[in-house]
């Protein structure tokens, strides 16, 4: 059984769900097919219910600081509420019938299932093949990344999908990863009293950002009791019933008992028969072009399409690619400013470049930064004030390629950052621009004195 329609989105996570439903309320007859949540990971397994962990043990971090502050206060952390947020609030208890309605209200056809591409502008689920007329959107998205360790199969480990449903906190954890999940979780988990170990392979924590940053990261997290671990990965698992044991690489063992695997992630292409399309289902993702697209009527949209895997990433992409089935003119993809936020206290952003990215693409670097103690409104601050922000500028160019801020508001001032780097802003303009007094965002000021 065939039917005909004008564009099939395979996937319908946050990039997915908004091309399907723009393109619908454009007049195209749409087919949404999803076999697990319509909105993907983001509402229900990571920002939205992490986020809502972050904030809640923000708080207790945030009454631990009132002494030789304000007074003085004592609090009792409780993970009910916050269990209950992320249940009633964020999730509806796992269910996504909110937004299947609102996609359904956009015009939208939705198809619960599994499919799979069948030929060019062909696409089948449970038996009923979908002809798309102007063309088929991946949006499948990525999975958790679950590393063949030694004895790790068959155990009752966590990915991020089960930590954010627990109801009851363990006593202690180990996290395998030291990148934005591992990190957030564990410092979320710690402040309401588990006791974390985080073993990250790399060097440091956040190996993908500035070295500052993973040193910031691992001597707030040390601070607040967390074991960090750095420079050797997990060799092999062991569960007994009731604890795991984690042989590192150096040989050293750590006990907890959850385990949560937050290494990264994976995209299954070969699930979705991209090899019908004459594409390779082993690829780590799906090629495409600065218009997302993978061949003629055949676009990829967010974790899938390689470019990152954040939400802001899968909007930004599905905007083109709605413009470029709708035959809209617009921009194509530029990633130079792409933005990332790890959401741990001090939050740290970062846009564009790192100072060793620029320096292996050939440019000439320099660099300045300021801590955030040393602003005026982070002297103010003062009790949990910890943070810095680095400019990395291309001196031939004149202008900024790459930042990093981390603070107490790391992620706001860094939208100020992103605004330089995209707009190409030049060095000599950002120096004599008036920064409000007090901020933070005016140590951009003083890191640019020290360009």
């Amino acid at each position: 059984m065939s039917e005909q329609v004008d564009v099939v989105v395979l996937g319908l996570g946050v990039g997915g769900e908004h091309v399907a439903g723009t393109l619908a309320e454009n007049g195209l007859n749409v087919v949404g097919i999803e076999g697990r949540l319509v909105g993907g990971e983001c509402p229900y397994y990571a920002c939205v219910p992490t986020k809502m962990i972050v904030r809640a043990a923000d708080l207790l971090a945030e009454t631990r600081r009132v002494d030789g502050m304000a007074g003085h206060a004592e609090v009792t952390p409780d993970w009910a509420p916050v269990a209950a947020r992320i249940r009633d609030e964020a999730t509806d208890d796992w269910n996504d019938q909110v937004a299947v309605d609102r996609l359904v209200g956009k015009g939208v056809t939705f198809v619960r299932g599994w499919g799979r591409l069948a030929g060019p502008g062909r696409v089948e689920v449970d038996g009923t093949v979908y002809e798309a007329n102007r063309g088929v959107v991946i949006g499948t998205g990525s999975a958790p990344f679950v590393p063949p360790i030694d004895g790790i199969e068959g155990t009752p480990y966590w990915t991020n999908r089960d930590a954010v449903q627990v109801k009851e906190l363990p006593e202690s954890m180990i996290v395998l990863g030291g990148g934005p999940v591992g990190l957030e979780l564990t410092q979320g988990f710690a402040r309401f009293g588990v006791r974390v170990t985080i073993v990250e392979m790399a060097e440091r924590l956040l190996h993908n950002e500035e070295p500052e940053s993973g040193e910031l990261a691992a001597r707030i997290l040390e601070s607040e009791g967390v074991d960090v671990r750095v420079g050797s990965g997990a060799r092999s698992v062991r569960h007994d019933g009731e604890r795991f044991t984690v042989t590192l690489a150096d040989g050293s063992d750590v006990s907890a008992e959850r385990l949560l695997v937050a290494v990264g992630r994976y995209c299954d292409l070969g699930a979705i028969g991209v090899d019908a399309v004459g594409l390779d289902p082993s690829a780590k993702f799906v090629e495409v072009d600065d218009h997302l697209r993978a061949g003629d009527g055949l676009w990829a949209v967010g974790d899938v399409a390689g470019h990152g895997a954040f939400t802001h990433m899968a909007m930004y992409q599905g905007d083109i690619v709605i413009r470029d089935v709708l035959g809209q003119d617009g921009p194509a993809a530029d990633y130079r400013a792409l933005p990332r936020v790890t959401f741990m206290d001090p939050e740290i952003g970062g846009v564009g470049l790192t100072e060793a990215q620029a320096r292996d693409a050939g440019l000439a670097v320099r660099t300045g930064s300021t801590q955030v103690p040393s602003t005026s409104r982070g002297w103010i601050h003062k009790a949990g004030n910890d943070g810095f922000i680095k400019l990395v500028a291309d001196t031939d160019q004149g202008v900024l390629v790459g930042a990093t801020s981390a603070g107490p508001t790391g992620g706001e001032v860094l939208g100020a950052l992103a605004v330089a780097v995209h707009g190409r802003v030049p060095v000599e303009q950002l120096k004599h621009m008036i920064y409000a007094y007090p901020t933070i965002h005016r140590g951009i000021g003083d890191a640019l004195r020290e360009l």
